[in-house]
């Protein structure tokens, strides 16, 4: 769907508010995905300078969260423990009543950490016409706005170089 444009991301939008280069809302794959303008992976090759290796930290960092929280929805709620056999409308149902059972219970035991789900009135826009199966350039470019960002002082944290 990313590479047919079928898939609805938001549009680009700054980092932060004192930026002003707009990037792409994007998906976080790993070393087993090619890059795209909507799909990160670290960078590849072990003599990497220190903005590349911190960008790898990150984006694995941020890849482990959502690993994690996959891994407690699915401890919770047996049906992810195996291939969904159903179609991907389905699926995507099934997806977003787990969460919200989840999140329902975790309310009602008491274990709401001051985490507020989000809407489900959330409204995607389509992506660029000018997509292509590989990135190219522009993938690229989207990579370096990120490694750029995590060193700059707005979007560095204070343990990412004692990480790497």
């Amino acid at each position: 769907m990313m590479l047919d444009a079928s898939l609805k991301i938001p549009e680009p939008c700054p980092l932060t508010t004192d930026l002003e280069t707009r990037v792409p809302y994007v998906i976080i794959g790993d070393e087993g995905f090619g890059i795209h303008e909507n799909l990160m992976r670290p960078f590849s090759g072990t003599h990497l300078d220190k903005n590349k290796r911190i960008f790898n930290y990150r984006l694995t960092r941020a890849r482990r969260y959502v690993e994690c929280a996959f891994g407690i929805l699915a401890n919770k709620w047996r049906v992810f423990h195996r291939p969904l056999d159903v179609n991907t409308t389905t699926a995507i149902w099934i997806v977003k009543a787990c969460t919200v059972l989840h999140n329902f219970v975790r309310e009602k035991e008491g274990l709401n950490d001051g985490y507020t789900s989000e809407s489900e009135a959330f409204h995607f826009n389509s992506l660029p016409d000018d997509e292509t199966l590989r990135g190219g350039r522009n993938a690229n470019s989207v990579r370096t706005e990120f490694e750029n960002y995590f060193v700059s002082e707005s979007g560095s944290v204070s343990w990412q170089n004692e990480a790497i």
